[in-house]
């Protein structure tokens, strides 16, 4: 099983940044709402890393989700996928299909689960569902899953129950978050990129190019 120690370094190695500007490793998530990339302009040099929306609630595949990932995982870059959680669905069921969706292999990113909503349930139901789909991915997988969200959804719904899983926090500022112990920051959701046809989300990883090769999967 995949703890990553690197969250134990991430105090000091936030000591001196302050601003996405100052962190050296890049990266990108898409979903169909970039629409068809244009993979012979897209320029995987600039990056570091791309999370692939993979499916959401129990049904749903993103309709690009198999087309960004082939193309990607021709360009040599650390990919991962990502689940749009839906708290009013049985995270078992969600959990079956994003990994029945997903061919997570060595050298992937590990998976990821998006929470952002309530969808009318309280905070109690919410973190239980959180914390169904994540066990039932992280022992499909040996590895524990990456939580998203944004940084007051998270304060506010998720913290400190998750504490031990590594964090990537929308926060759409320069400045970046406050949420202690983050390993991604998603700063802005109007970036460019070469080959993208619409805006795209840009991210950062708080250490370096070799710390994120320790998170790949074996």
């Amino acid at each position: 099983m995949r703890f990553f120690p690197l969250l134990l370094l991430l105090p000091l190695l936030f000591s001196c940044k302050h601003q996405a500007d100052d962190y050296a490793v890049k990266g990108l998530d898409i979903s169909h709402y970039q629409k068809r990339i244009d993979w012979e302009k897209f320029d995987e040099k600039k990056i570091d890393f791309v999370f692939i929306k993979a499916t959401e609630a129990d049904n749903y595949q993103d309709s690009l989700f198999e087309h960004n990932w082939t193309a990607l995982k021709k360009k040599g870059l650390p990919v991962g996928a990502y689940h749009f959680f839906r708290p009013q669905r049985s995270p078992i069921a969600q959990a079956n299909f994003f990994l029945q969706t997903v061919p997570l292999g060595p050298g992937d990113l590990p998976p990821v689960l998006d929470v952002e909503e309530l969808d009318g349930v309280g905070a109690q139901k919410l973190r239980l569902g959180v914390s169904l789909w994540l066990n039932k991915v992280e022992e499909a997988c040996q590895c524990k899953p990456i939580i998203y969200s944004s940084m007051k959804f998270y304060e506010d719904y998720l913290h400190p129950e998750f504490q031990a899983y590594p964090l990537w926090i929308a926060r759409y500022n320069r400045k970046m978050p406050t949420t202690k112990n983050w390993l991604f920051w998603q700063y802005t959701n109007k970036g460019r990129h070469p080959g993208i046809p619409a805006q795209v989300d840009l991210n950062v990883f708080a250490a370096s190019r070799q710390e994120l090769k320790t998170l790949l999967l074996d």
